[in-house]
């Protein structure tokens, strides 16, 4: 990953939006309450740990354009353990089939399927496996559940959701 310490949140807060804070309860999709638009957090100087460790890919990668700059593209990027995450704006849940994002994520499925890499579109608490070839959307994806993908050598035909206690 290439460090691009030039790029700076600016008027950005859609990680506030879009991601869960688990240190104040808020869920994945609704707004932080310490957030105030075209001002950023209230609380900059004592937020939690987790929103200080936190930055999104368009902050760190200089590979990816302006254009995926979450206030413009309603799209704010990270990396899971086995992927990469798009989590759209709830207001905007179709922003990520929108050129030129559409095919930047279908080009990175389809290098995922040989690495094994998963990518994900999150919208709330829904989940959308894309694949080179497809999308499974797998509707409403709680904690305690994981995503299994069928295989067919390196390509994804398939993905269910299981109970985490089941897979252990």
């Amino acid at each position: 990953m290439n460090v691009a310490s030039s790029r700076s949140c600016g008027e950005c807060t859609l990680c506030c939006k879009v991601m869960a804070i688990e240190t104040l309860t808020k869920p994945a999709g609704s707004w932080c309450t310490h957030c105030r638009s075209g001002q950023g957090c209230l609380i900059h100087a004592e937020r939690p740990a987790e929103c200080r460790a936190y930055s999104c890919l368009w902050l760190v990668d200089d590979r990816l354009g302006p254009h995926w700059k979450p206030s413009k593209s309603r799209l704010v990027l990270t990396t899971s353990e086995d992927g990469i995450e798009i989590r759209c704006d709830p207001g905007f849940p179709e922003a990520w089939r929108k050129e030129p994002y559409r095919s930047q994520i279908r080009q990175w499925a389809a290098s995922g399927e040989t690495h094994d890499v998963t990518v994900l579109i999150v919208i709330g608490e829904r989940m959308i496996l894309v694949t080179e070839e497809q999308e499974f959307d797998l509707g409403i994806v709680r904690p305690d559940q994981r995503i299994v993908r069928e295989l067919e050598g390196t390509r994804c035909v398939g993905a269910t959701l299981v109970e985490a206690s089941e897979l252990e």
